[in-house]
C-alpha cells in the first residue's frame, strides 16, 4: 500500500506473527531483490486499542510510528474485513492513535489521524559541504528537524540527510524535511528518513513541518503539504494543540505468504 508514494508492505498478524522480523523487513523492502518498499508494517492485536503496529524501516530497525503507515493499517483492516466502523484506535510504540475513516459508497476515501500534540525542539545550526543549515527540531511521534529553503528539490537531502544521521546531537537518528512555503496553505517538501533514506512522502514529516513553520508565523495552522510522491493535508488544532493528517491509503497489490 502507498500514501502519497510512501509505501510500505503489510502483514496480517492478527493471529500469527512470522519470526525475525528485521531482517524479513530489509528482506521484503529491498527494491532489486525483493518485493521493494520503504519498509514493512505489521498489523497485530492489542490489549490497549483495537488493534497495534509493528512498523519496520527498509534497513530492519523498528520504528515508534508512521503517519502515513498507521492511516495505510487501518484501510488495511477495513480490507481484509476485520474492522468496519468509522472510528478505531490503533496502538503504536509512540501512544495510541485514534483514526477517523471517511467511507463513501462502502471504500474508504481518505483517512485522519489524529497525531497528538508536537513537541516543539530547539533550533540549531549543522554544517555540510561548506554550507550552513539552520533547522527547527519538532517530535511528532518521531524527530524532525526541519529545514526552511527556498527550492527543496534543488537542494542535496542526499548528502543533508546522512550527515545528520551522523551528527552527535542525534543518537538514534533524526527525520530530516527540506520546506519551502509557497503560500500560507500549501507547502512544498522532501524528507529523508531515518532508517530508509528519501522517501516519497511523510506522514509525520508533515505534520512536523506545519507545526515548525506555523510556530514561527511563516504558514496557516491548516496546509497542503506537497512532497515528490502527492499531497498529505494537516490542521494543527488550535484548541487542543493536537495535529490532524489526513490523505489516502491506497492499496497497490496483494500476495499470501507461501507455503514451505
Amino acid at each position: 500500500m502507498h500514501a502519497a508514494g510512501n509505501d510500505y508492505i503489510y502483514l496480517d498478524c492478527t493471529k500469527e506473527e512470522p519470526p525475525g522480523l528485521p531482517a524479513l523487513a530489509v528482506r521484503m523492502s529491498d527494491r532489486y531483490t525483493g518485493v521493494g518498499a520503504d519498509g514493512l508494517i505489521c498489523l497485530c492485536p492489542s490489549r490497549r486499542a483495537d488493534f497495534a503496529m509493528r512498523m519496520f524501516n527498509a534497513d530492519g530497525s523498528e520504528g515508534a510510528m508512521c503517519g502515513n503507515g498507521v492511516r495505510c493499517l487501518a484501510r488495511f483492516a477495513w480490507d481484509l474485513g476485520l474492522w468496519r466502523g468509522e472510528r478505531l484506535r490503533i496502538e503504536t510504540r509512540s501512544d495510541v492513535k485514534e483514526l477517523y475513516l471517511r467511507v463513501e459508497g462502502g471504500t474508504i476515501s481518505n483517512i485522519t489521524v489524529d497525531m497528538g500534540p508536537p513537541l516543539s525542539g530547539k533550533t540549531g545550526t549543522i554544517f555540510n559541504s561548506d554550507r550552513e543549515y539552520h533547522f527547527t527540531e519538532i517530535y511528532v511521534g518521531n524527530p524532525h528537524a526541519v529545514v526552511l529553503c527556498a527550492a527543496p528539490e534543488g537542494g542535496d537531502l542526499r548528502r543533508l540527510g546522512p550527515a545528520f544521521q551522523r551528527d552527535a546531537r542525534f543518537p538514534g537518528g533524526i527525520n530530516v524535511e527540506l520546506a519551502a512555503v509557497e503560500g500560507p496553505d500549501r507547502l512544498r517538501v522532501r524528507v529523508w528518513e531515518r532508517g530508509s533514506g528519501e522517501t516519497r512522502s511523510c506522514g509525520t514529516g508533515a505534520c512536523a513541518v506545519v507545526a515548525a513553520l506555523a510556530g514561527r508565523g511563516l504558514c496557516g495552522r491548516e496546509a497542503e503539504v506537497a512532497f515528490p510522491g502527492g499531497s498529505l493535508w494537516v490542521r494543527w488544532d488550535g484548541a487542543t494543540g493536537h495535529l490532524f493528517l489526513t490523505g489516502p491509503a491506497v492499496p497497490v497489490f496483494k500476495g499470501v505468504w507461501p507455503d514451505d
